[in-house]
């Protein structure tokens, strides 16, 4: 069993800060990339922001600049710093995680995070 568990979230003012982390554990052999990604009401979910398991990141082009994906591997955990945050932020936030589980299965499994919600007012 694996379970990424999220925490943070909650409700800013436009211009605050918020952070995000998401925690994985479980049966767990390595973790390739992780991400977040993000709804809105009445949209599609979107990438916000990702990491490969050497560091590498990749950000929606609505949120460079302002947000910042980091992870710990020896924690198994990835986090999102969100700074400047705009009213069009608000949206559930979810963690994603490709999970290798066996030594023996060189398969990766996505596994999702349980949703946070991010309210930005103006």
């Amino acid at each position: 069993q694996v379970q990424l568990v999220e925490s943070g979230g909650g409700l800013v003012q436009a211009g605050g800060s918020l952070g995000l982390s998401c925690a994985a554990s479980g049966s767990i052999f390595s973790i390739g990339g992780m991400g977040w990604y993000r709804q809105a009401p009445g949209k599609q979910r979107e990438l916000v922001a990702a990491i490969t398991s050497g560091g590498s990141t990749n950000y929606a082009d609505s949120v460079k600049g302002r947000f910042t994906i980091s992870r710990d591997n020896t924690k198994n955990t990835v986090y999102l710093q969100m700074n400047s945050l705009k009213p069009e932020d608000t949206a559930v936030y979810w963690c994603n995680a490709r999970i290798r589980r066996w030594i023996y299965s060189s398969d990766y499994i996505d596994y999702w995070g349980q949703g946070t919600q991010v309210t930005v007012s103006s």
